[in-house]
């Protein structure tokens, strides 16, 4: 058993699974619990406090933990945030714990901004899936005739999705019918689309020349309440990471795709397709337990996507995380 692997083990026990504080620095705060991320806003100063958790979410609903995720997660964001701010700006003010992120509060746009650049997915909405069952437009973008899984799209596309409440699905939509719906300015969406397509092709550049293949992504906005950047787009969330990004390692994706087999990957895929061809479950009901060989097959496969992409080794802190979350934010 390698080092790693017996890390991951033990980690198993001590994952961050949720966050217990009533109070932070002494104040009682709005909160609200994401699929992955607790958040404790402090409307005061107009700034939120993230607690990215081991949590994992598959098929929009949370299946486990995964050890080391959520720093994994966190550390990733930091470093593509500092990457692409001359692109856009981005809430991330200070990062006082590996799993903690405080980030200036914004009103968030309600859509997220999918990137694709190849026809893959297990999932219900997947293009791959539309594609599979016949479909030759989807969100409005035609598609040739003759695609096979995982091939190159002949360009990449922005395909919005509706911002779903926690337990329900959200729903992929053309520009046309999202506009139709009311929900959002065209301006303001066209220039949200535009700033996706540049981080995209910054993080796509990036991925290549460290051996990867980013193949979709989604992205989150907000309009910032305040600070040098009040009133501007601002990315939120996180941005390039295993749980947002499905990664592939360059170096063997035309012979795979040749044989038939599927792209080796450095993100969630690997959970979802778990999920649904061992466990045969797709989101419907309760999610099944997952082994803990796949829990740290997953973790490996995070800290691999941190170490592929930043060039530099990933050094988890193994301190028990409530305890030490708690003393970096003053929490009870």
């Amino acid at each position: 058993m390698s080092d790693l692997v017996q890390q991951l083990r033990e980690q198993l026990r001590h994952t961050l699974d949720a966050t217990p504080w009533e109070t932070i620095g002494g104040k009682r705060l709005e909160r609200y619990d994401g699929k992955v991320r607790d958040c404790y806003i402090d409307r005061e100063k107009g700034e939120r406090i993230i607690v990215v958790t081991d949590r994992l979410s598959a098929f929009d609903a949370v299946v486990g933990s995964i050890p080391s995720k959520g720093q994994v997660l966190n550390q990733l964001a930091t470093f593509w945030f500092e990457k692409t701010q001359h692109i856009a700006p981005n809430h991330m003010l200070r990062v006082p714990d590996p799993n903690v992120m405080i980030a200036r509060e914004c009103d968030p746009l309600p859509v997220e901004l999918v990137m694709r650049s190849y026809l893959t997915g297990v999932t219900s909405t997947s293009i791959w899936k539309a594609y599979e069952k016949g479909a030759r437009t989807f969100c409005g973008h035609a598609l040739p005739e003759g695609m096979t899984k995982n091939q190159k799209l002949p360009a990449p596309i922005l395909t919005p999705s509706t911002k779903a409440q926690k337990g329900d699905h959200d729903v992929s939509v053309s520009r046309a019918e999202l506009l139709a719906m009311g929900r959002i300015d065209p301006a303001l969406f066209d220039r949200a689309a535009e700033i996706a397509s540049k981080l995209f092709s910054e993080g796509q550049r990036h991925a290549a020349a460290h051996g990867l293949i980013l193949a979709d992504t989604k992205y989150e906005m907000g309009i910032a309440k305040d600070g040098p950047n009040k009133g501007e787009i601002t990315v939120i969330d996180e941005i390039h990471t295993p749980d947002s990004s499905r990664y592939w390692y360059a170096e063997d994706y035309e012979e795979r795709l040749a044989r038939g087999e599927e792209p080796r990957s450095l993100d969630k895929e690997y959970v979802r397709c778990w999920l649904a061809n061992e466990a045969q479950w797709n989101g419907d009901g309760p999610p099944p337990v997952m082994p803990d060989d796949i829990k740290i097959e997953a973790a490996r496969r995070y800290i691999a996507s941190f170490e592929q992409v930043t060039g530099t080794p990933f050094v988890p802190d193994t301190r028990e995380p409530l305890a030490r979350i708690a003393a970096a934010l003053g929490a009870a």
